[in-house]
């Protein structure tokens, strides 16, 4: 029999309590506060759940304060299924006190409408040209209690896009929402490398307009599972799903258990991260390109869904190295603090967890740093570090006539 959370006591009863997580845990990291810990937070769950303590605000800011990384799970000898018990707490929370914010709802709900999500960007953008946003939207909520600044609500989002047009039917490139709206040159890159490496790529276009992974991660599972619904039926047939936002990748790859249906775990296996499926062919890629450049150092940011979800970080190395001098950050892979909305939910958190990757970067003395999701590369490019999509490093590796006409 189940608490007020709904939640698997046999999942909570994993938990320990041997604080191996800590050191991994970016909220503990900053705050030192137990109850920003994955241990602490377990605990509270754990104290709800039997009705020994109540739904207080207490408990709602030490749920709400974590970013999400599920860089304990890696880490955890028990195998605690630390992110599931935290999107579970938070849905059984979504009606109540730990209800997320309007402007949460109506932007997850936005998500899923692809044609208005663009036309409302490009209004954005024009906006922001004009300087009609509000300054704390523009350019961060003023400075912080660590020496820093809040990060900006809003990246410079682009007036105009592109259109994305298929080379053939190999794979299909998944393209999303915020992605396709305010990075399609990524896309674009993507594309360009792909078919480089011998794959025709279909885009899957604004038909797949939302992966679910915000709304998951708030706790709206019943919009998470009607995104999910809409990219399966939008992308038909048995060919490789390549993904190169690592946050809509873990996504994919997790509706079997979000759905819970034969077709979505059949979906699932289809889905693969860009660079692991182009490990495999990358031999394919050197040889189109011209001699490497070694001597260009690239320092290499794990976005969290990418090294602690799907564990498949090692792929982004094996696709740089034949072209670029990779150097590895010496922070064990600590999140950068975007977490989707997180930065604009916690920015004081968001902007102190930031700093110690600023720090992790500045040490790693590398002019270029390659993030693989959108998320942190918005976030690390707002406090002035220079961030590339490794897609768009190995697009510039290219021949010319492959790439834009800017080599």
């Amino acid at each position: 029999m189940t608490g007020p959370l709904g939640l698997d006591d046999d999942a909570l009863a994993t938990c320990v309590s041997c604080g191996l997580c800590l050191p991994h845990c970016p909220t503990f990291r900053v705050t030192g506060d137990e109850a920003a810990s994955p241990r602490g937070r377990i605990a509270a769950m754990r104290l709800v759940e039997q009705g020994a303590a109540p739904v207080d605000d207490a408990f709602v800011a030490a749920v709400d304060s974590c970013v999400q990384c599920r860089g304990c799970e890696p880490a955890c000898p028990s195998a605690v299924p630390f992110g599931a018990l935290l999107e579970d707490t938070r849905s059984a929370l979504v009606d109540g006190a730990g209800a997320p914010p309007w402007w949460q709802r109506l932007g997850y709900r936005l998500l899923g409408h692809h044609r208005l999500l663009l036309a409302g960007s490009s209004v954005l953008a024009v906006a922001q040209r004009l300087r009609l946003l509000p300054v704390a939207v523009a350019t961060g909520g003023g400075d912080d209690d660590h020496g820093g600044r809040h990060p900006p609500v809003l990246p410079r989002l682009p007036v105009r896009r592109a259109p994305l047009r298929a080379t053939g039917d190999d794979v299909w490139l998944f393209t999303g929402c915020v992605m396709d709206a305010w990075q399609r040159p990524v896309h674009e890159a993507t594309i360009r490398v792909l078919t480089a490496a011998g794959a025709g790529v279909r885009p899957t276009g604004g038909a797949a307009a939302c992966c679910g992974a915000l709304a998951a991660h708030a706790g709206l599972a019943g919009t998470a599972r009607r995104q999910a619904e809409q990219v399966m039926a939008a992308i038909p047939g048995d060919a490789p799903i390549l993904v190169n936002s690592a946050g809509c990748g873990a996504q994919l790859k997790d509706y079997g258990h979000l759905l819970a249906t034969p077709d979505a775990v059949t979906f699932s296996a289809r889905v693969h991260d860009v660079h692991e499926w182009l490990a495999a062919r990358v031999d394919a890629l050197a040889s189109t390109a011209p001699p490497p450049s070694p001597s260009r150092r690239v320092a290499v940011q794990d976005p969290c869904h990418l090294r602690h979800v799907q564990r498949a970080h090692p792929a982004v190395r094996a696709v740089l190295a034949p072209f670029v001098d990779v150097v590895e950050l010496d922070d064990d892979g600590l999140c950068c603090g975007a977490g989707g909305a997180y930065s604009a939910a916690q920015p004081a958190l968001s902007s102190a967890i930031r700093a110690r990757k600023l720090e992790a970067i500045d040490r790693a003395g590398a002019p270029v740093v390659a993030s693989a999701n959108p998320g942190c590369a918005l976030h690390l490019a707002a406090a002035g570090v220079v961030v590339r999509h490794p897609m768009e490093i190995l697009d510039e590796h290219l021949p010319d006539g492959w790439g834009n006409g800017a080599r």
